[in-house]
């Protein structure tokens, strides 16, 4: 965030954010405080019962809390239907994407 990232922010710019309950939560909820201080659109994915940025973000998405090497998994989720519906709702083609190139292996 602190050297490039940051520039990027304006009122126009959506920033999903993962902030579950862990290790790195004060550093992360202190790096989306910057989002909001530059006018960005949070929305953010947080711990059940979050009370603090919660309170600043624009749209919150509460996902269980699980032991550290299963959160990845169960954030995903939520991620990966934001991206499939704004997708849809940009009018691409989420089963064909464009520039995709396969790679086939023929012996």
């Amino acid at each position: 965030m602190k050297h490039g990232p940051i520039a990027l922010i304006d009122g126009e710019l959506p920033v999903v954010a993962l902030a579950p309950k862990d290790a790195l939560y004060d550093k992360v909820s202190s790096n989306l405080r910057e989002v909001k201080a530059r006018d960005g659109k949070l929305i953010a994915l947080v711990s059940p019962g979050d009370e603090d940025v919660s309170t600043f973000a624009d749209e919150v998405l509460e996902v269980p809390l699980v032991h550290p090497a299963l959160q990845p998994v169960v954030s995903v989720v939520p991620l990966q239907l934001l991206a499939y519906h704004v997708a849809r709702r940009r009018g691409c083609d989420v089963d064909q994407p464009r520039n995709l190139a396969k790679s086939v292996t023929v012996e």
